[in-house]
């Protein structure tokens, strides 16, 4: 085993990104990578401050034929790790690749779910179309429904595809010889492709806005007496929601779509959000989420179709958008509190 793996090895195995690695040994991340590339070789000094960190000798980092030295103190403890082969490796790539834009399409569903209920109950309200309340409120929790338990299908067949692939996201694990170097060479190739779509996502996220600013602005234009005489107020603040949701679900679903494979790459190499630290709190961070969007959810059905709700989801989609802002803050939290019991 050369070099260059010995270091990925071993940093995978006590859990530190290229980037923790470099911060102790004083250089900089791209050093790191050149090193775990086999494109540069470091300097003697970190060859000694890496056999200290890693706890192993000088001679197993500098000679390739050793191979059996790996952890001098804690490798009896320690089980196995599972060992990813280049084959297993592509696969899970070929299969995340695969399921990226359905992914990305079940999370645009159910982002626009509502978008029909809040349409036709605005026109229910304003009695136009011959829609009534009733009518609207059926189809449109229907077309939610639909649209919900499509996406849900979609997950569930994107998961029973890659099942034997958990591990990677939840376990720490060992690649075989040039397994990490051939993802590289793949995430360097996608990587115009991901800062595109990123860029895209974005954008489309932060023109979401614009409808709704485009209606607060002709309400107080001459132009409202003219539209109001077409259909009422009610109906247009409903369109307006409803470009806000379609423009929002195409932007998170290039998001989706990008990430879906950026993060498959970054699985099998242990970083960005799947390093060893952070696979360890994963499944508090899973349970936290699921348990928020639950609770949005019903708060959201109990405003609008509970005893005393108003039974006019156009005039509860706000919840969504709190509830989304909020959402951010509340996983900072969790992540912060966790960041702060590993460091106890």
């Amino acid at each position: 085993m050369i070099l260059a793996d010995k270091i990925i090895t071993l940093r995978k195995k006590a859990g530190w990104s290229q980037e923790e690695l470099a911060s102790q040994l004083g250089v900089t991340r791209q050093s790191v990578s050149k090193w775990e590339g086999a494109q540069s070789v470091p300097d003697l000094d970190k060859v000694v401050q890496m056999s200290r960190l890693f706890g192993v000798s000088t001679d197993y980092l500098l000679k390739d034929e050793l191979e059996e030295e790996e952890f001098v103190e804690s490798e009896a403890d320690e089980t196995p790790l599972r060992r990813v082969t280049m084959e297993q490796a592509a696969r899970y790539l070929a299969l995340r690749k695969a399921c990226a834009p359905k992914t990305a399409l079940a999370v645009a569903m159910c982002i626009v779910s509502p978008v029909v209920i809040i349409f036709l109950s605005a026109m229910a309200d304003a009695g136009l179309g011959g829609i009534s309340e009733d009518l609207a409120a059926g189809l449109g929790v229907s077309v939610i429904l639909v649209l919900v338990a499509a996406a849900v299908g979609i997950f569930l067949s994107c998961g029973a595809k890659t099942k034997e692939f958990e591990f990677l996201e939840k376990e720490p694990f060992e690649t075989e010889y040039g397994v990490s170097g051939m993802v590289r060479e793949r995430r360097k190739a996608y990587e115009p492709t991901a800062s595109r779509c990123t860029i895209l996502g974005v954008v489309l996220c932060i023109l979401a806005v614009v409808p709704l600013m485009l209606g607060v602005g002709l309400a107080s234009s001459d132009v409202a007496a003219l539209l109001v005489r077409v259909a009422p107020a009610d109906v247009y603040a409903a369109a307006a929601v409803d470009a806000l949701l379609l423009l929002v679900a195409c932007g998170v679903g290039v998001l989706v779509w990008s990430g879906t494979y950026t993060g498959a790459m970054d699985q099998l190499l242990e970083e960005g959000d799947y390093t060893r630290k952070k696979k360890a709190r994963s499944g508090v961070m899973s349970t936290v989420s699921l348990i928020y969007w639950l609770s949005v959810t019903a708060i959201f059905l109990f405003y609008t179709f509970g005893p005393r709700g108003n039974g006019q989801p156009q005039y509860s989609w706000f919840i969504w958008a709190v509830g989304g802002v909020l959402y951010a803050a509340v996983m900072g939290i969790v992540s912060l509190v966790l960041h702060h019991k590993d460091k106890m």
